[in-house]
């Protein structure tokens, strides 16, 4: 049963063509051809998403997990116009939920083998638990702890006896003869033989008394590694058999498992699961023709995905599929008409020219997901990273696709690519990377040494009284509410950043920023924070921004440092885009 819903159930809009101004493109070459195909994001598929949230928020079984979740607006072989959503993963533990798009077909090959392997990493999971608390490891604990008081109360006796001692000495030295201040000095040097003996008995009662105690905990932390390992073993040969068996089918009509398609044989746990390459095997199968796609991000925070907010293709485990999916697909006239270019929302890319390659500098980069390059050379490259695109690929699933992923993906010379620093997912503007380790250590060390000159720029979502001034304010991040930042005078490391007011803009001001640290979040915690200007920056949900914004207006305009190999100073400028 095909799984169509009406436009009507999404949007109370009226649509009388798909929309020619898309914001972003969903794209990959034909293994074939070597043509570029795409598939738009619009702002028509966007509103039908938007109506897929009000569904989602109406129900808050949908609220405990975040992930992806995606739309497509499909033509039917009648004409008419349906949709098809899909979910990231599992949707509250089921891969199968009626009225969803089904999971790529192949997992039922290896259902018997996921399920004794499921079980097996259960059963290692309980072992690891009851590893890690292990009993004799609070016992070791309490005494190591007892032992260091111990220990403690005898150091600082023996060191007032050792005061004392010198003090008599200098007096006996002063007043007795010769034979009597010998013997008197042997009483004291006595003294200090019977308290290092003293401290041996107790170092030796407390070896024998702990030792036990840590071989047994280091043998369960061995036991530990092992099981790790094992477990990690036992995942990757699931995600093999997985890979292998699951079958996509593009617009061709061919058939080709994952396995086969990722490079390198190098696959990320999750490849086929998200929502893009579900909704489009799916359109295939069931001769749906593609008009537009978008996916968003619904449920808790995580990492820099924010809930209700649009995202494009994970770059490691779903662009390399796009080429591939989409063969087969006609291009409608907003793909083909590519020389024209599009305008569209803050996320919009800039149309490339049509070639199949674009010199820059000293590389050349394949058009697909062409990022922005403001210099380049055969040492170090720098981008202007768009907001919404994280510098390196984050810690789960959703959060593969990065700057450093697309770079490493396209650039021929890519082995030794490193990202010298890091900007927020949501903030856009100046990130540099490294071609080469020696280069790499070079940057990182000026960035280290405060040598680096960074200027951002923001909006704030308020007015301020003060219009230049510096903030110095310590920041730390709480490892139960991460990513989040706050000022901490005990825990925090200091945080120093120079502000100025450059317009006043109706309700809100343009600010211009001097980091002279470079914290997690510092200009954002800065900005919201009331010990700082007590105004959060327009877009930045995360510290408590109410004010409509399409994303974050905080964008790294400038950077200055010298060329590690050239020895010149290098001035990086990017416009900013709002």
């Amino acid at each position: 049963m095909v799984e169509l819903h009406a436009l009507l159930d999404f949007t109370d809009c009226d649509w009388e063509s798909i929309d020619s101004h898309p914001n972003y493109w969903y794209e990959g070459r034909c293994p074939q051809s070597g043509e570029l195909l795409r598939l738009p994001r619009t702002r028509m598929s966007e509103d039908l998403a938007r109506g897929l949230m009000q569904y989602l928020a109406a129900d808050y079984s949908y609220d405990r997990e975040g992930k992806m979740y995606g739309i497509l607006l499909v033509e039917m072989p009648s004409g008419e116009q349906g949709i098809l959503k899909a979910f990231s993963g599992l949707l509250n533990g089921c891969s199968m939920v009626e009225g969803w798009v089904p999971p790529i077909p192949g997992r039922d090959r290896v259902a018997f083998e996921e399920a004794r392997t499921l079980t097996q990493l259960e059963a290692m999971k309980q072992e690891l638990i009851a590893l890690n608390e292990l009993s004799q490891r609070q016992e070791y604990e309490a005494l190591f702890g007892k032992f260091e008081v111990q220990m403690q109360v005898l150091s600082d006796r023996h060191r007032n006896c050792k005061l004392r001692r010198d003090e008599k000495r200098q007096l006996l030295c002063q007043t007795l003869a010769e034979e009597t201040l010998e013997i008197a000095l042997e009483q004291l040097n006595q003294e200090s033989r019977l308290e290092k003996i003293e401290r041996r008995q107790l170092k030796r009662q407390r070896d024998e008394t702990l030792q036990p105690l840590k071989q047994l905990i280091e043998a369960a932390d061995r036991q530990m590694r092992a099981l790790k390992q094992r477990r990690k073993e036992l995942s990757r040969e699931l995600q093999t058999q997985m890979h292998a068996a699951y079958t996509l089918v593009n617009f061709l009509g061919k058939s080709r498992s994952i396995s086969s398609l990722m490079p390198n044989n190098s696959i990320p746990t999750g490849t086929g699961d998200c929502c893009a390459p579900k909704l489009l095997h799916y359109a295939a199968v069931n001769n749906l023709k593609p008009l537009a796609m978008a996916e968003f991000w619904w449920g808790p925070p995580s990492g820099d995905k924010i809930q209700g907010e649009f995202y494009g293709a994970c770059g490691d485990r779903c662009q390399p599929l796009m080429g591939f999916l989409l063969s087969g697909l006609a291009q409608n006239p907003i793909v083909s008409n590519m020389d024209e270019g599009f305008t569209g929302g803050l996320e919009a890319q800039p149309i490339l020219p049509t070639s199949n390659n674009i010199s820059c500098g000293t590389g050349i980069l394949p058009v697909t997901q062409m990022l922005p390059i403001i210099y380049e050379d055969k040492w170090l490259i720098a981008v202007n990273k768009p907001s919404g695109l994280l510098s390196v690929p984050g810690r789960y699933l959703e959060n593969q696709d990065s700057v450093f992923s697309r770079l490493r993906n396209l650039l021929p010379d890519s082995l030794n690519l490193t990202v010298v620093h890091r900007l927020d997912g949501e903030t856009s503007g100046i990130l540099l990377l490294a071609r080469d380790k020696e280069t790499s250590i070079q940057l990182r060390q000026q960035f280290a040494k405060k040598q680096v000159h960074k200027v951002y720029e923001a909006v704030l979502s308020g007015t301020v009284k003060i219009n230049v001034g510096t903030i110095d304010l310590p920041l730390w991040g709480d490892p139960e509410n991460r990513p989040y930042q706050q000022v901490n005078w005990e825990c925090g490391k200091p945080s120093v950043t120079r502000f100025q007011v450059m317009a006043r803009e109706g309700n809100c001001d343009r600010v211009e920023f001097l980091p002279l640290t470079g914290r997690t979040h510092q200009l954002r915690v800065h900005a919201a924070d009331v010990r700082g200007l007590g105004i959060p920056i327009l877009g930045d949900r995360l510290y408590g921004c109410r004010a409509a914004a399409k994303r974050l207006h905080l964008h790294a305009r400038e950077l200055s440092f010298e060329h590690p190999q050239l020895g010149e100073r290098l001035y990086l400028k990017a416009e900013t885009p709002f």
